[in-house]
């Protein structure tokens, strides 16, 4: 008995083999089946999508044509007034305008060096009686009267009673920092020795038992004098006083300099007041 081989009776797909020993009840199978079929007409709808896309425009100007400019060019029509001439304004007559007085001159020329032969005697130079009432000029003419000629004063010799205008001189300010500090001669140790040598503890910051710093404030010249001695800040009980005292009988210090020169700067020095 022969068996009919079920290929020569329908034609099998390729899904159909695939799924030939499957149960085709699976969505796979279906999805298989409709796969070609669906993305042809995807394809077909992507095609056709893009050439209405393209062919909108030509479709919109050919069936919605636009307005051209000349259609829109709106006629107005321009109305010309004629223009009222002005009344013409009256000249404003300026006053008349006054005459100069005028000088007296005499003609007095510049000398000139010319040859012997060529000298005229008809144009001398003007006398210092004729320049008493007149001025010097390339021309003789008559003013009229109306200006005073102002002549130079006369050089005199200048008397005891005069005396010079004095202009005193103007006191440079005081520097806080400068390239080379004052200092006291001898440095910060003969500095502290003077202290302790002329600093006396008064008798009332004593009994009080009162200690502290006694800040000065100085200006230390360009001659190294000291000036402008001031406490800063102080504690009371006559020390303040003390460091004054002793600040007056201070030598003069090394003065502070500035680009090479000697300036004035201003200093603050602490004293301190302890007890033993």
């Amino acid at each position: 008995m022969s068996r009919s081989n079920p290929s020569s009776d329908v034609a099998l797909t390729y899904n159909d083999i695939i799924f030939q020993a499957r149960n085709q009840a699976y969505g796979a199978f279906d999805l298989r089946q409709h796969y070609r079929p669906t993305l042809s007409r995807a394809v077909g709808l992507g095609v056709g999508l893009f050439l209405l896309g393209v062919a909108i425009p030509t479709l919109y100007d050919r069936f919605w044509p636009k307005e051209s400019s000349s259609d829109r060019q709106i006629m107005t029509e321009v109305t010309l007034t004629k223009v009222e001439e002005l009344p013409a304004e009256k000249l404003i007559e300026l006053p008349p305008v006054e005459k100069q007085p005028v000088v007296n001159t005499v003609r007095n020329l510049p000398p000139v060096v010319m040859p012997e032969a060529d000298v005229i005697e008809e144009n001398p130079p003007a006398t210092v009686d004729e320049l008493k009432d007149a001025t010097s000029g390339p021309e003789t003419a008559e003013g009229s009267g109306d200006v005073e000629v102002i002549a130079a004063p006369e050089a005199k010799a200048p008397s005891v009673q005069e005396k010079a205008v004095e202009v005193e001189a103007k006191t440079e300010g005081e520097f806080v920092m400068v390239e080379q500090q004052p200092e006291y001669p001898g440095g910060i140790n003969a500095l502290m020795s003077f202290l302790g040598k002329n600093l006396n503890y008064p008798r009332s910051a004593a009994s009080a038992g009162v200690a502290g710093r006694v800040y000065v404030s100085f200006v230390v010249n360009t001659d190294g004098s000291l000036t402008d001695i001031q406490v800063l800040k102080g504690i009371g009980f006559g020390c303040d006083e003390e460091a004054i005292r002793v600040m007056n009988k201070m030598p003069r210090w090394k003065p502070g300099k500035q680009s090479g020169r000697a300036v004035r700067v201003k200093y603050n020095l602490p004293i301190s007041f302890t007890l033993e």
